[in-house]
């Protein structure tokens, strides 16, 4: 049923690329926000006939694995897009910055690149996209695609999260660690997270689905610097906790659950879409990470059973021959595709300005580019999905990691509003 819906989908986008791309490929654009010859107004970003766009990513730090699978994932989405014709008539242009999850090269990389582009696939790190927010709300105005999930970004026309933010993700993770996993009324759950709009924002899922589900909430906060979880797993014994959830990097939940693993502290841990890299899967953490640990996602895994997701696979190992495959393929893949719409629907009303594709994204209600999640984007105060997949690492899956929940919105979830 998904698969034929699906395809139905990319039967009519594509017919609607065809056409716009031979009702447009006339537009002539003057860069200054005036009408274009062909009818098209254009603004900040388009120069001659190309399309501008901005990357702010971390291929240095705590989430350099994400980051490189990501911003490929991006790149290619451009060249097929451009081999197909480009947008409007308009080829794309990926500008890359590296912020290394630094703030302050992450606020100048924004700076540099904002009055340039006409908007960002990309800008990894919940910290750093808030700190510009004010700027992007106030006077840029361009459409930024978040590779981050803190329910802090809600709200904003021009920055979108796609798929459920942290706190309703880890309300799903802690739904399910109850309905798979054993976890009870009156048990203690424990929670390692990272300071910061991350850690605390998928901390406050945790306390609300306690105070629902009647859990004790065991808190361990930690900064990205830390990467031994031994002093964290011996507090977390000694409390007595029946699971653990974790909002931090790779590197922690690894450290984490092998930890955890040597110490014969056997209870289920639980990681945010973040905090796994299947890269783990070679180190001596393997074992206990296909045992005990899952990871809750906005998405199916890249090795899903769909046309999609199996197209992707191939496009992206033909593309990058020596680069192992993730879930921020996905991230990336499913971001510039979103991306792409908004300009295609921009194209189609004749308005490439940065408040036209702002508009534009505002009528996508039913995005799917076939990851099992179909995405709403048409109101900024609220998440694009309340839906989580769980996955497990699995060395012998493609991505290494398998799904053993489909997507799914608990009740708690459903129930919930971000910052309400």
């Amino acid at each position: 049923m998904r698969t034929t819906h699906t395809a139905r989908l990319a039967a009519g986008a594509l017919a609607a690329l065809l056409v716009l791309a031979g009702c447009s490929s006339k537009a002539k654009d003057d860069g200054d926000g005036k009408q274009a010859a062909g009818g098209v107004k254009t603004g900040e970003g388009i120069s001659g006939k190309t399309i501008a766009l901005g990357v702010l990513t971390d291929m240095t730090g705590v989430y350099a694995t994400l980051g490189k699978s990501v911003t490929q994932a991006q790149q290619l989405y451009v060249k097929q897009t451009n081999a197909a014709g480009g947008v409007c008539g308009y080829k794309l242009a990926l500008t890359v910055r590296d912020h290394g999850y630094d703030p302050q090269k992450a606020v100048s990389g924004y700076t540099e690149l904002a009055p340039k582009v006409l908007g960002f696939t990309q800008f990894i790190g919940s910290p750093f996209v808030a700190a510009v927010k004010k700027r992007i709300d106030g006077q840029d105005k361009g459409l930024v695609m978040a590779q981050a999930w803190s329910a802090t970004l809600l709200g904003s026309p021009y920055i979108r999260v796609i798929g459920s933010t942290y706190d309703i993700e880890t309300i799903n993770a802690i739904d399910f660690l109850m309905k798979e996993k054993g976890l009870k009324k009156g048990d203690k759950i424990g929670h390692v997270y990272f300071e910061g709009d991350y850690g605390e924002n998928a901390l406050t899922g945790s306390r609300y689905i306690a105070k629902q589900a009647g859990l004790k909430v065991v808190e361990q906060k930690i900064k990205p610097t830390d990467n031994d979880m031994t002093g964290q797993v011996v507090a977390l014994k000694k409390a007595g906790v029946k699971a653990v959830v974790i909002s931090a990097g790779p590197r922690q939940a690894a450290s984490l659950v092998g930890v955890a693993a040597a110490g014969k502290f056997n209870v289920p841990i639980i990681g945010n879409n973040s905090a796994f890299a299947p890269q783990l899967l070679a180190t001596a953490a393997a074992p206990a990470l296909e045992a005990n640990y899952y990871v809750a996602s906005p998405s199916l895994p890249i090795g899903a059973d769909t046309p999609e997701a199996k197209k992707l696979v191939a496009d992206y190992k033909a593309a990058y021959p020596k680069d192992s495959l993730d879930n921020g393929v996905v991230a990336g893949w499913t971001a510039a595709s979103a991306f792409g719409e908004a300009l295609k629907k921009a194209c189609a009303a004749k308005d490439l300005t940065r408040e036209g594709v702002d508009k534009a994204l505002l009528t996508i209600d039913a995005f799917d580019p076939g990851f099992g999640i179909t995405q709403n984007f048409t109101d900024p105060k609220a998440a694009s999905s309340k839906e989580s997949v769980i996955l497990q690492p699995a060395k012998n899956a493609v991505g290494g990691m398998k799904v053993v929940r489909e997507a799914e919105a608990s009740s708690v979830a459903e129930g919930y509003t971000p910052g309400g």
